[in-house]
């Protein structure tokens, strides 16, 4: 069976966000299985975008994910990032606590 994701490397990238939002790059590469040079980049489509600010916290960056905005490929449904994000931060925490 090929190796592959349900959600795009984009999607998870805001996961990880959303989860921490002064998470390192090399942690996100680390979650994602992808070069710190990839998630630098992903990050950096996502800020272009518009989706995520960065916003400079000392040496780190802290990123703000833009949770107002649509998403992308979903402009008529009118879903937003942040609506989309908390379904799959619920799902997490009620297999959080399933386990525990």
């Amino acid at each position: 069976m090929a190796n592959w994701s349900f959600l795009t490397k984009h999607g998870r990238v805001l996961l990880c966000i959303a989860r921490d939002p002064g998470v390192r790059l090399r942690e996100i590469a680390a979650e994602l299985d992808i070069t710190e040079r990839s998630a630098y980049a992903l990050v950096g489509e996502l800020a272009a975008s518009g989706y995520v600010v960065k916003e400079r916290n000392g040496r780190r960056n802290r990123y703000i994910i833009q949770r107002h905005l649509p998403l992308p490929e979903d402009e008529t449904h009118g879903r937003t990032i942040g609506e989309v994000l908390a379904d799959f931060r619920a799902g997490e925490i009620a297999r959080t606590e399933k386990s525990a």
